[in-house]
């Protein structure tokens, strides 16, 4: 009892001390440096090639109408000459498997090279960061401005970035939604403040997404947001091709005059101009090693190619190359000949194969559908000829963009006689474009024909212009006596 009073009375109460976990990082806003060259190049080549493909193709007709429209009201998708339904989402299947496989195999030969040329956010952060340019000024003045007080000047330059990135925004908000309404039809609406309310929030919401991830977010999302930062290097190894640098030609870097040897003193080739650094989208030092932040774009590479060039150095430092490569000082012939390994010849078969089974199938598909269903109500029935009869309901639907005429015809089995219960003696002629029509279809088959039971047949319907034919099945139910 005593240990116990003892006890309580030595007994001393420590605070809690309260710790804080913070999930944002707050990190200085990146101020990239502008930066030209052979990558630099390629990366505005990517820029104008997906722009005009996006701003251009709504603009397009095609027979008399919008050459790419996503028609949800009508559930029709059209694309140059191709008519999709909602029936036909086995190709969208098709395609997002083909994306992802080829994602997955010019991950595996070249790193992040949807990242650095064609991703939407690159793409229009590159364009948000020239208008930047040219408004307010190179890296320096940028800095400067941001950093002094709010003048007219200022005033004037940020407001004028503002109109610029919104209007752009806009645009592209306009852009987007005219593949899913008539473009030709959207932007006259626009001018007359005739819009719809989900045409608006489209428009808005498309629009402040581009100008918000564009304008202000750029690398955090790159950084934080997009998942494939975050598993791209399941998808790499030892001879994926990365923007990589030369560690064991750069180190120790140290800065010098233009006059001292490249390896004078014990430096390496490496002149901690940290150039590469500012030229960064990301803002991060490819010196340390590859990071899931670099996106492969290789702006470092032609900064550094340059002050290479400028301090009479060869090129090379940092550069696109594979870490067996780099670590077995391979030539460019042998890294190339790296590259056609087993994954890489695996992921090209299966693309190549599920590619051109998908074009085989599209080219093949037909203008038309049918669709047999039978009448539930009643399995078979006598006839007072004494013939028996099964009746079925047959869907015809015409999905082309003019008028067909068709043909039917029955096979399985023989003496089948084909009666159209309809006042239409020609109810598989005229289907106007996209019509869908209901045929009830009576067959008959003399008593005795065949044996009792469940028997195959096939409604074959022709395109008589065409040609083409669609073949569906279904069965001919014979009762027992």
């Amino acid at each position: 009892m005593s240990d116990i009073k003892e006890s309580a009375v030595n007994k001393t109460t420590i605070p809690a001390q309260e710790v804080v976990f913070s999930l944002y990082k707050s990190e200085d806003k990146v101020y990239a440096r502008s930066v030209s060259g052979l990558y630099n190049r390629w990366r505005w080549v990517m820029v104008w090639a997906t722009q005009l493909f996006f701003y251009g193709v709504p603009w397009l007709q095609w027979d008399g109408r919008q050459a790419m429209l996503f028609d949800l009201e009508a559930k029709r998708f059209y694309i140059f000459g191709l008519i999709f339904h909602p029936q036909d989402l086995i190709y969208l299947s098709f395609l997002l498997i083909v994306s992802a496989l080829a994602l997955f195999l010019f991950t595996a030969v070249a790193g992040r090279l949807w990242c650095g040329y064609t991703c939407p956010q690159t793409v229009y952060t590159e364009i948000y960061m020239w208008m930047e340019t040219k408004i307010e000024g190179d890296r320096i003045a940028r800095m400067r401005l941001d950093d002094s007080k709010w003048t007219l000047n200022k005033i004037s330059r940020k407001s004028l970035k503002q109109f610029a990135w919104i209007t752009f925004g806009l645009w592209t908000g306009v852009t987007f939604v005219g593949y899913f309404s008539p473009i030709r039809e959207l932007v006259p609406a626009i001018v007359e403040w005739q819009l719809g309310g989900w045409e608006t929030f489209w428009i808005c919401f498309y629009g402040f997404a581009t100008y918000g991830n564009a304008g202000y977010m750029r690398e955090q999302v790159c950084k934080y947001m997009c998942p494939y930062a975050r598993f791209q290097s399941a998808m790499f190894d030892g001879d994926t091709m990365t923007v990589t640098y030369d560690e064991a030609r750069g180190e120790p870097r140290g800065s010098r005059s233009k006059k001292v040897e490249e390896n004078a003193n014990g430096l390496g080739s490496c002149i901690d101009c940290s150039i590469c650094v500012q030229v960064c989208p990301t803002g991060i030092d490819i010196r340390n090693g590859l990071q899931y932040e670099c996106i492969g774009c290789g702006a470092c590479i032609d900064a550094c190619d340059d002050v290479m060039d400028k301090m009479g150095y060869a090129k090379g430092l940092i550069k696109y190359t594979t870490q067996n490569g780099l670590d077995n000082h391979w030539s460019r012939q042998q890294i190339w000949r790296r590259l056609l390994r087993p994954r890489v010849l695996i992921y090209t078969a299966i693309l190549v194969a599920l590619t051109v089974g998908m074009v085989v199938s599209l080219y093949f598909k037909p203008d038309f559908r049918l669709d047999v269903l039978r009448d539930r109500a009643m399995l078979a029935r006598y006839t007072d000829a004494g013939k028996i009869e099964n009746v079925y309901n047959l869907k015809l639907e015409n999905d082309t963009e003019s008028p067909r005429d068709y043909s039917l015809k029955v096979v399985g089995l023989p003496d089948l006689d084909v009666h159209i219960a309809d006042n239409n003696n020609e109810p598989f002629k005229g289907l106007k474009p996209f019509e869908t029509r209901n045929v009830i279809v009576e067959l008959q088959l003399p008593d005795g024909v065949t044996s009792a039971g469940s028997h195959k047949i096939y409604f074959e319907m022709t395109d008589i212009e065409s040609k083409d034919t669609v073949k569906e099945k279904s069965v001919f139910i014979v009762p027992s006596n």
